[in-house]
């Protein structure tokens, strides 16, 4: 296995997570972010990673997606810019290890991604889940929130953010929707989800990724916008 040294140049010595892995901190971050960044499949990482010499399989790939993705979202919460107060939020649907399972999404009205959660359930306990979660790790609560006509929300809402306003009216949930197709177009080429939890971490980290690429993070800022992505994953790096 032989390395760039062009990418060694920039980055900084190992961290702590990345104790034990015989691959050099800077690949498996670079296949991580491509992974999730670009519509591409654990193979087409491989081959991408071949021809930087650098002989790692998709398998390898795989671990290391779900491996660091969590631990780079995690480090970056400290440097999220604070949601906005209108809550769009919708369910959309993917397929894992071959079942249908129930995405709930949220998007503020600044286009940041405030949460995802997959649940195998489309009912009150997930919606309740969902919220719950993402009023927990946000700390903010939302002055309106715009949900489909799906019945279960109100009685949620009431009981979790009360003071808020309940919006339901035909296409007003559009920024959601529209945030869903960005969602499938980057599924496509995955061939399907191995887990529940594999999906809760793919959905995770293209949510992180989308929220970087569109400026929410106080992260990569002194870097041009083509390579802010890239700088925000080296920042991160030494964090973890």
């Amino acid at each position: 296995m032989r390395s760039s040294s062009r990418v060694r140049s920039w980055f900084p010595p190992p961290s702590a997570a990345f104790v034990g892995f015989r691959f050099p901190p800077e690949m498996i971050v670079l296949a991580v972010r491509w992974y999730l960044r670009f519509n591409l499949s654990y193979r087409d990482v491989e081959e991408l990673l071949v021809e930087r010499d650098v002989e790692a399989d998709h398998v390898t790939a795989f671990r290391w997606v779900q491996r660091f993705t969590p631990l780079l979202a995690d480090a970056a919460r400290f440097a999220r810019r604070c949601p906005g107060d209108r809550w769009f939020v919708d369910e959309t649907y993917v397929r894992a290890n071959g079942v249908w399972r129930y995405v709930y999404r949220a998007v503020d009205q600044h286009g940041q991604i405030l949460d995802v959660l997959v649940s195998k359930r489309r009912d009150a306990d997930a919606a309740r889940r969902f919220f719950h979660r993402a009023l927990t790790t946000l700390k903010i609560t939302p002055t309106e929130v715009v949900t489909d006509a799906n019945p279960v929300y109100p009685r949620v809402l009431d009981d979790l953010v009360p003071s808020a306003w309940h919006h339901v009216e035909r296409h007003v949930d559009n920024p959601i929707e529209a945030d869903h197709r960005q969602l499938k177009h980057r599924l496509r080429p995955m061939r399907g989800l191995r887990s529940d939890r594999t999906a809760q971490t793919i959905m995770t980290g293209h949510a992180f990724v989308q929220n970087l690429r569109r400026g929410h993070y106080e992260l990569g800022l002194d870097a041009p916008p083509a390579t802010r992505v890239t700088a925000a994953f080296t920042e991160l790096a030494r964090a973890i």
